[in-house]
């Protein structure tokens, strides 16, 4: 193909192929019916946001996915940032870097530990549930999560069900783990960082939309929160003009929650196999729901 991830170029490189290995460029309808030949999407990740799965099974192509290896990777990225939101490292850094002998301010930038703190998970899946325990065993954190339906569900008992309200009233850290789509667009905007504390971090690596980014910039300026950790945008990369990325007290990084060595061999590993399987004329390992 031609390497490019421009719509038109898509659908020109796509005219050809048996099969799409997709990673970041959005497939929809009318990409997916310029794939005349096409037998599999393999979506190397595990979420499916930007991938029109329903037209794709219409059209008699299958859809898979890779569902279990990111989590270690990104329960691990989130437990970083964590500890860097705690001790402020990024502002620590500006200092040393601003004048050689440590200032006295040094001792002024609050900087905690995490041991008792409260840390307030949004979605309790296979990551959500991986960050609770790294928090809870490893850091001594108090962990708590809010579950519309926890009735019937594996849920451990380092972690304490609350109220919506509860959670975000009481959180020191609050870690969304949601998937996208409709239902979640911006489930945190003003009226839940309003209820938050004004010791509160934010840590967004679930999807783009969930979190209303101009509310979140606002909130941190206003002093409503403290500081949070963004992997993941509405828009990526996001528009220079973006209010987040003129904060000092935001971690930024480009949507790498789930980029190690160790998790990209097993997406490949997965999406390989499926490709194979279904080539093959055999049922692929990890179907997206259909």
């Amino acid at each position: 193909g031609s390497g490019k991830t421009d719509k038109e170029s898509i659908k020109n490189d796509i005219a050809v192929c048996d099969a799409m290995i997709q990673r970041t460029a959005k497939v929809d309808k009318e990409i997916l019916e310029a794939g005349k030949n096409l037998k599999i999407i393999a979506r190397h990740g595990a979420g499916y946001d930007n991938l029109d799965w329903k037209a794709a099974n219409e059209l008699g192509i299958y859809t898979t996915y890779s569902p279990d290896t990111t989590t270690l990777s990104v329960a691990e990225f989130t437990i970083t940032v964590i500890l860097n939101l705690a001790k402020r490292l990024k502002e620590s850094e500006e200092l040393v870097k601003e004048e050689r002998d440590m200032p006295p301010e040094y001792a002024g930038l609050t900087r905690e530990e995490l041991a008792g703190k409260t840390l307030g998970i949004i979605g309790l899946g296979k990551i959500g549930k991986e960050v609770a325990r790294k928090a809870a065993l490893g850091l001594d954190m108090r962990v708590i999560s809010y579950v519309s339906r926890p009735e019937g569900k594996d849920i451990p008992e380092y972690i304490e069900i609350v109220s919506w309200e509860e959670l975000l009233q009481t959180s020191d850290y609050i870690s969304l783990h949601v998937p996208g789509g409709e239902k979640n667009q911006g489930i945190i905007s003003k009226k839940e960082f309003a209820m938050m504390k004004k010791s509160a971090s934010l840590i967004q690596v679930s999807r783009g939309g969930v979190v209303d980014e101009e509310a979140l910039a606002e909130a941190i300026r206003n002093s409503q929160i403290r500081g949070a950790a963004v992997d993941v945008f509405s828009e990526e990369p996001p528009q220079k003009d973006n209010p987040l990325l003129k904060l000092e007290q935001v971690i930024l990084t480009p949507h790498i929650g789930s980029n190690t060595v160790e998790c990209m061999d097993r997406i490949a590993l997965d999406v390989a196999e499926d490709v194979h399987l279904v080539l093959s004329g055999e049922n692929p390992k990890h179907p997206i729901k259909r």
